[in-house]
């Protein structure tokens, strides 16, 4: 099994000069969280970190980053050409893909959802081996609205999900999912994979997998590793 974390971005929205992968939870920085609970989850799962290229020294630079054995890859500009680059590396390393066989699973998670537990990780690797791929969601809390001809009306939160990650695939389909070009209606891993005409499977998220965007969302996840 394998895992791609992508701490690509800059996370200008959090603000700061400090990029919000890098930002300390308890001393740690966040992106850690993400490698210890997979680590924690299966110690046998090979794990591939993107990261800006300009910040791999000052990561490698870090103790914790001696700590879990993981492979770091440099992203690119966008986050699909991160995750294209460590599937590259994935494919690259000894040819293990060829000798993988069809069932070889792979998990893409976001750097910045440090609160997702090993139990979702495991789930997530348990449903991808049934049925090909697995994208864990959970339903609106909120009213919502849909503009229709100029005009906001209401909308049944019922048929909406939000999405989370890790989302988890077979290997060999994601590699032939990212031989596309590029596109802005891929928003996550699960667009790329459903646009080259394979299934996506939904399953239940964590509420507590958020994902760390805004500086009250860095609040609430101290706080929540405070609790713990």
């Amino acid at each position: 099994m394998y895992a791609i974390i992508v701490a690509g971005g800059s996370g200008t929205r959090l603000g700061g000069d400090v990029p919000k992968q890098f930002r300390l939870i308890n001393g740690i920085p966040m992106l850690a969280y993400s490698l210890m609970r997979f680590h924690e989850a299966d110690n046998t799962t090979q794990i591939f970190l993107v990261l800006p290229a300009e910040h791999i020294s000052h990561w490698e630079s870090l103790e914790i980053s001696k700590q879990i054995p993981h492979t770091v890859v440099a992203g690119g500009k966008e986050r699909f050409h991160s995750v294209k680059n460590a599937l590259n590396a994935i494919a690259s390393d000894d040819g293990r893909v060829t000798s993988a066989g069809e069932k070889e699973l792979v998990a893409i998670h976001d750097a910045a959802r440090p609160l997702v537990s090993a139990s979702l990780i495991n789930n997530t690797f348990k449903e991808a081996r049934r049925y090909g791929s697995a994208i864990p969601v959970t339903p609106v809390p909120y009213s919502l609205r849909e503009k229709k001809n100029d005009k906001w009306v209401a909308t049944d939160r019922r048929n909406y999900r939000i999405v989370q990650t890790p989302q988890v695939f077979n290997l060999s389909n994601l590699l032939q999912a990212y031989e596309q070009e590029f596109s802005n209606l891929f928003t996550d891993d699960a667009s790329v994979y459903e646009a080259a005409g394979f299934d996506v499977n939904l399953m239940e998220g964590e509420d507590v997998n958020i994902k760390v965007t805004t500086a009250d969302d860095m609040e609430w996840v101290k706080f929540k590793f405070l609790k713990s």
